[in-house]
């Protein structure tokens, strides 16, 4: 077992500082969806699912492409 965790020591150091950060990301996410902030900064100009994933407050609807003829 000694010898297995000297060999492989910076691979398991590796391993938990990146196991670290996506926990803290996670965290972060988790954090931010249950004070109710929206996960991408409701910036939803250039999102290709603007219409579906919320509604923010401070953008304008926009107009509907269906024109009657």
């Amino acid at each position: 077992m000694l010898t297995f965790l000297s060999q492989n020591i910076a691979t398991i150091l590796i391993s938990l500082v990146l196991l670290a950060v996506v926990a803290l990301a996670v965290w972060a996410l988790v954090r931010r969806r249950r004070a109710g902030k929206s996960a991408c900064g409701c910036n939803c100009g250039s999102c290709p699912m603007s219409g579906g994933c919320h509604s923010c407050k401070s953008e304008k609807p926009q107009p509907s492409s269906d024109h009657a003829s």
